[in-house]
């Protein structure tokens, strides 16, 4: 109240600002309530009727002499503010507040008249989130008191909050005149609560008496000036039994503990003797009060403003700089109900004399401009309130709150920030996993998967690794996946290799049997030059098996499957033509047969031709047309950890066809000799291709289920396997009984012997 006398008489006293004009006021106090402040409004507007006046004090108003209200300066409180605002809209009447911050009086249709010199609650949940989350607090508690500024400020608050990620563990709320019970209460919920931390929406005498259980607080304050000559103002003020001083007279007694000695009251206080009487000349400047203490004025340097934007909307509306009649005065209007005034006001921009630029926004809001304050209890029980940050919401994101740690004085007067969260922040290697039915700040940490990395504190999932590449064991970093194939080094590898020689050396020695007795019956029987092209094809079958093995290359794609299916069909080839020549011998003994003479060595070469050359041309197709190439296949990452380098077929259906023909001939030799197996022989060759036939199609017919089941390398272990197993069963079958006859049965590689008519 006082501030706002001070700024009119100071703009009384400026001939610069409205010359020739002099501002007045009228003072009426609204209780905090909304019943009385409609009726203080109801009362000042009637009143001003009569008389002119600039008002204030929970409620005021700005005015010409002998004019109707100009402008209102108040209330301090949001809601009772609200009914003020939306009773002067319509009129076009200024309604300028000084401390009602809620959010909900931007709202223009409702309030087209309202302005305000105090920062919105937006500006101050955006600083307070900001201010929390600044120190790490993400798991808080909120208070409020049951008034339009802390619901909406909570309100907005907690929804901001939680957009950065924030919980709200709790909220309490002051009752409008809580007892020391109710206090306690409300202190030891906040003791007890696992949120260290509590965002409150009130104001400092709501604060006043729970700030003494729970010590150590920050705080959002507007700033503070030291207006010059405004304490000396202060100090010489007396109280004076004139109309308009009531005030200050209860303050002056209730300040000094007496009564002033007024003449409507001067015998009435000494009948009742109750307390001494003031005399009026006592001096503030020996007594410590807030009253006198305006080193740093902070709301009341917003009422302050309020008073200078008026005046300089008057000094505008007015035409006070205008030439003309009056140069150098500014006009006399009698009405401000058309709504100039109010636009002149909205428009308002100048710089006081503190350098801070006043003016309103669209909404009609100032620049959000806070002080962070610290209460911090002072060596006398008292609170003290030390500056230790600001807020600008006017400046780019990042740049807006400025905190000077080592100032503030935390709970207990400990230097250490305070941590409040529901859970600890799950270190790198690990994601948040949040517990049903509870806030996500509650939250348990569980490891990130295999291919998955985290490698920040507090992450709430795990980032998946690029591909090719894999987490190490920590689960914090992606490295280089490691690559798999079947190598030279692997155990199964050298087992699969020693196989592979084994079957080769041990054809090679075969092959050196039958080339030292190529000229004994029992080689020379069903053509010796197809015994050696079959054991030339088997020792190839062997040697293919060479090319699954290590890491696949642009060759070895090409070359194995090509391989492998040419060298069986070969193979078979030979077994098929073998098969014909022992049913046909036995035919020859048929009266009249020619079946012998028909099939002889040139037509055995050409079914050999005619029988490998489809897949000889199949393959040739496939390689030229559609090659495998090398892949690192990712897609075994998930249960090995490794990339599985492999020969990718882009048309797998080559595989398959290569593999189907290779069966069509093993059909067709395992029918073959199948019909010929109880043929008279002591010998009988086609016996032993039925059971080498039965061994290759128990072996294939088993590979492609195992093939098409076993990941990476194994699949390749599984057709090596397979390549060996018959080309094993083949070599055995058909060479190994010749060859125990040769060397341990000389006697029995007769002609004779091999006619049946051998008998031992």
């Amino acid at each position: 109240m006082m501030a706002m006398i001070f700024a009119v008489e100071e703009i009384n006293c400026n001939s610069s600002l409205l010359p020739g004009v002099k501002l007045g006021y009228w003072i009426m106090d609204s209780c905090n309530h909304i019943h009385n402040s409609l009726q203080a409004l109801l009362s000042l507007l009637g009143h001003s009727k009569a008389i002119s006046s600039v008002t204030k004090a929970n409620q005021s108003s700005t005015c010409l002499y002998y004019s109707p209200v100009p402008a209102v300066i108040g209330l301090a409180s949001s809601s009772p503010t609200r009914a003020i605002a939306q009773t002067l809209g319509p009129f076009n009447i200024p309604l300028v507040s000084y401390f009602a911050t809620c959010t909900c009086l931007t709202d223009k249709r409702l309030y087209p008249s309202f302005l305000r010199t105090v920062p919105s609650d937006v500006f101050q949940v955006r600083g307070l989130v900001n201010l929390v989350t600044y120190f790490g607090w993400f798991w808080v508690g909120t208070l409020g008191t049951t008034d339009d500024y802390s619901l909406y400020g909570i309100q907005a608050f907690s929804i901001q909050f939680r957009k950065e990620g924030g919980c709200v563990a709790y909220h309490r709320t002051i009752p409008t005149s809580p007892t020391v019970a109710e206090i306690e209460e409300i202190a030891d919920k906040l003791q007890s609560s696992t949120a260290r931390v509590v965002v409150v929406f009130a104001t400092e005498v709501e604060l006043l008496d729970l700030l003494l259980e729970v010590m150590g607080t920050l705080g959002f304050s507007f700033p503070g000036v030291n207006i010059p000559g405004f304490q000396e103002f202060l100090l010489t003020v007396r109280p004076s039994p004139k109309p308009g001083m009531e005030f200050f007279n209860m303050f002056w007694e209730e300040h000094f503990g007496c009564k002033l000695e007024f003449e409507s009251q001067r015998a009435k206080d000494y009948e009742a003797n109750i307390v001494a009487v003031c005399t009026g000349s006592e001096d503030l400047r020996y007594t410590d009060s807030s009253y006198s203490d305006v080193s740093q004025v902070r709301i009341s340097y917003n009422v302050y403003k309020a008073v200078y934007a008026i005046a300089h909307a008057l000094h505008t509306f007015l035409k006070c700089d205008s030439t003309g009649l009056n140069e150098g005065l500014c006009e006399m209007h009698n009405s401000f109900a058309n709504g100039q005034f109010l636009q002149d006001l909205k428009m308002v921009n100048f710089t006081n004399q503190f350098d801070e630029k006043i003016y309103f926004d669209s909404n009609g809001e100032p620049v959000p401009l806070y002080d962070i304050v610290n209460w911090q209890e002072s060596s006398k029980d008292k609170i003290s309130f030390i500056k230790v940050g600001s807020y600008d919401g006017s400046v780019p994101q990042g740049q807006q709150l400025k905190i000077v740690k080592n100032t503030i004085v935390w709970t207990k007067k400990q230097s250490q920030v305070p941590v409040s969260q529901c859970s600890a922040p799950c270190p790198p290697g690990s994601r948040q996993a949040t517990r049903q039915g509870e806030p996500k700040c509650c939250f348990d940490c569980l490891p990130c998967a295999d291919g998955e990395i985290s490698n920040q504190t507090g992450s709430s999932e795990c980032t998946k690794c690029p591909e090719y590449f894999w987490s190490d064991k920590e689960k914090v970093k992606c490295v280089a996946g490691e690559e798999e194939f079947l190598s030279f080094s692997d155990t199964m590898g050298i087992i699969l290799v020693a196989l592979t020689l084994l079957g080769f050396l041990l054809t090679t020695i075969i092959t050196i049997v039958f080339h030292s007795f190529r000229y004994t019956p029992i080689v020379k029987a069903n053509n010796s030059e197809i015994s050696f092209l079959l054991l030339l094809s088997l020792k190839l079958c062997f040697l293919c098996s060479l090319v699954f093995i290590g890491q696949p290359s642009w060759w070895t794609c090409r070359l194995r499957q090509a391989a492998f299916g040419i060298s069986f069909v070969l193979c078979l080839s030979c077994l098929l033509v073998k098969t014909i020549v022992v049913l046909l011998a036995f035919r020859t003994n048929v009266p009249g047969s020619r079946g012998r003479k028909l099939f002889g060595t040139s037509q055995q070469r050409i079914l050999i031709i005619c029988a490998t050359a489809p897949q000889i041309c199949l393959c040739s197709g496939w390689v030229l047309g559609a090659p495998p190439f090398p892949f690192r296949n990712p897609n075994y990452q998930a249960l090995t950890g490794k990339i599985v380098v492999e020969c990718k077929e882009p048309w797998p259906p080559g595989f398959y066809l290569l593999l189907g023909y290779i069966g069509l001939l093993a059909f067709v030799c395992l029918l073959l000799a199948f019909f010929g197996r109880k043929l008279p022989d002591t010998f009988n060759e086609a016996k032993f291709i039925s059971f080498s036939m039965l061994i290759f199609w128990a072996v294939w017919i088993s590979f492609i289920p195992a093939y098409v089941s076993c990941p990476g390398k194994f699949s390749v272990a599984v057709e090596i396997f397979a390549i060996l197993a018959s080309s094993f069963g083949l070599l055995l079958c058909i060479f190994v009984p010749k060859c125990y006859i040769i060397l341990l049965h000389p006697e029995r590689n007769i002609k004779k012997g091999m006619t049946g008519k051998y008998q031992r």
